[in-house]
């Protein structure tokens, strides 16, 4: 499949980082060509930002309902358009450009409440949409592996899950500590207008939850939540501690903290069957550790002994070199310029491919609203 997707961009233009990632993930297999964008709200910022990535003039668009427009009536228009926003306008970009007949990728999390997710998932099936959301973390190859696991019944019937994802650089007030306002990524992401109701539990417990549901694929039956905002006059939580019961008695828990001295990005899973248990790191991502019940714990190590296919699929260097983060995005950008390619050729099949739907996003915000209302009511259970 050596045809190149014609990409857009809405957001990601200059200081911003979200932006820069998805341009060289969408880069890495040579699978794009960046040919389009509105990189900023800003128009003078947008045109500024297109210029210095080398947009041509008359596909660098000063917003998003320009290009919109204006790419839909040319013969040569983009095929998908990444979205890579603040949260809160997610919604009405991947709503305008779905309504032009664009496919999207858009980052995590989906929207700002169901009710949008709700209306994308709609606008999405209305119009023939292939819609990625980029949980990156399920582009890793041993995640893929402790999947392939999970499903081949090599650690038993799932009895308990633990998942965590730790930081540390919201420990103190940050959105409002410098004398230019503050920073910016922290700005945002502690704003409710443009975060959304939930903080870190957004931000990152959103990872911890859809990593969960993607290797394990066991259903959500009830969560209850204990949400905190450690910092005097945080709007959002810096800090959550989770516990879910699933359909079929599985337990879990999930902890995600901001607040973290000591923690970058501590992204862990233990999965523990009635024949053995699975731990993975994000932090050391090519190791995946299996312990059979009543044997010594084994390393899985990427491209190694004991790597399944489906891992080496989305491998592309030698065992021992690091792989990581970025290739979690380029995996997602190259299986869904594959399922663009089988789509215009009318061969698409949604169970081929492992990327996170735009479905998932919705059981994402659900994730954050169900733990939201089991705060609000002291920390009861909650119907998932």
């Amino acid at each position: 499949m050596g045809q190149k997707i014609k990409l857009g961009m809405v957001g990601g233009g200059q200081g911003a980082f979200i932006g820069a990632v998805h341009r060289i993930a969408s880069r890495i297999d040579d699978r794009y060509e960046l040919v389009a964008g509105a990189f900023s709200s800003n128009p003078e910022s947008a045109l500024a930002s297109g210029k210095g990535l080398g947009i041509t003039d008359n596909r660098n668009y000063q917003n998003f309902q320009e290009m919109a427009e204006k790419e839909s009536q040319r013969e040569d228009k983009i095929d998908a358009v990444a979205i890579v926003t603040p949260n809160h306008m997610h919604h009405p970009i991947a709503m305008e450009f779905m309504n032009k007949g664009f496919h999207i990728i858009c980052d995590k999390p989906l929207a700002m409440n169901l009710k949008q997710c709700e209306e994308l998932v709609q606008a999405s099936q209305s119009n023939n949409i292939l819609f990625a959301l980029t949980h990156n973390y399920t582009g890793y190859p041993m995640v893929r592996n402790a999947k392939a696991m999970c499903e081949n019944g090599d650690i038993g019937n799932i009895r308990v899950i633990q998942a965590e994802y730790a930081q540390d650089w919201l420990t103190e007030d940050l959105e409002n500590k410098n004398d230019s306002g503050g920073n910016k990524q922290a700005s945002w992401r502690t704003d409710p207008a443009q975060s959304g109701g939930g903080g870190c539990i957004g931000d990152i417990g959103t990872h911890a939850f859809n990593l969960i549901r993607f290797i394990t694929g066991l259903e959500p039956h009830e969560i209850n939540a204990e949400l905190t905002s450690f910092v005097s006059g945080r709007q959002l939580d810096d800090n959550a501690q989770i516990s879910i019961r699933f359909q079929g008695g599985a337990k879990g828990t999930i902890w995600s903290s901001q607040v973290a001295p000591g923690n970058e990005n501590h992204l862990m899973i233990r999965i523990y069957g009635d024949k053995g248990g699975l731990e993975w790191c994000q932090e050391d991502p090519n190791y995946l550790y299996y312990t059979p019940f009543g044997e010594a714990k084994r390393k899985i190590t990427r491209g190694g002994a004991g790597s399944l296919q489906l891992a080496n699929d989305v491998s592309r260097i030698p065992p021992g070199h690091p792989e990581g983060y970025l290739e979690g995005f380029a995996n997602i950008y190259t299986e869904v310029a594959d399922a663009i390619i089988d789509f215009n050729n009318g061969n698409y099949d949604p169970k081929k491919y492992l990327f996170p739907k735009v479905e998932d996003g919705l059981e994402g915000i659900r994730f954050i609203e169900r733990s939201i209302a089991s705060n609000a009511s002291n920390s009861s259970w909650v119907n998932f």
